[in-house]
């Protein structure tokens, strides 16, 4: 992992930033199961209660190069500014970007419900125990392509690390043990 690609996305006054950022990346993992890659990492280096307007793609530069031969961003060219291929700088930390997931959610309400691990009066105890115990990480709002149902998905930061520890990354360039160059 020695290359990067910044996916910049351009302020638009009709779609707010969070939305082009789901949009992106929902394209993004498109391309990473067309590719089967699992050397491929993502980062957000502008987050904070969002995710930013910045997209850091990292590999090597031929799995980069591959990517961007797919025209992965398709339509969505005229709201980004994408730059190109270039080597990691020397002197950065690393960090891990993973999935957070909660413990408590509607679907999970429902099976249990479903399996009779959950009496009827309880449920109104879990549904306000679960709001109240919310995930504060930015997230992204995604469709599923198999059943259609859109859901969240919670991004987590590990702490920076001064070396980089290799791995695999999932098909939307996140793992929650494999480091990226962070800077």
């Amino acid at each position: 992992m020695d290359h990067y690609i910044d996916v910049l996305l351009l302020p638009d006054p009709e779609l707010p930033l969070p939305i082009l950022m789901n949009a992106l990346f929902s394209k993004f993992h498109k391309a990473l199961c067309e590719l089967h890659a699992t050397d491929i990492g993502v980062s957000f280096p502008k987050q904070g209660p969002t995710l930013g307007n910045l997209m850091r793609i990292h590999g090597t530069s031929t799995l980069l190069i591959k990517l961007q031969q797919l025209n992965w961003i398709g339509p969505l060219a005229g709201y980004c500014q994408i730059g190109d291929i270039l080597q990691i700088p020397p002197q950065v930390k690393y960090c891990s970007v993973f999935r957070k997931q909660p413990n408590m959610s509607p679907a999970k309400l429902r099976r249990l419900i479903k399996r009779g691990s959950i009496a009827e009066d309880e449920t109104n105890r879990y549904h306000s125990k679960m709001i109240s115990t919310g995930l504060e990480e930015p997230y992204l709002e995604l469709t599923s392509c198999s059943t259609g149902h859109r859901h969240r998905r919670y991004i987590a930061f590990g702490p920076l690390q001064d070396k980089l520890v290799e791995g695999n990354f999932d098909q939307f360039g996140l793992s929650s043990t494999a480091t990226v160059p962070w800077f």
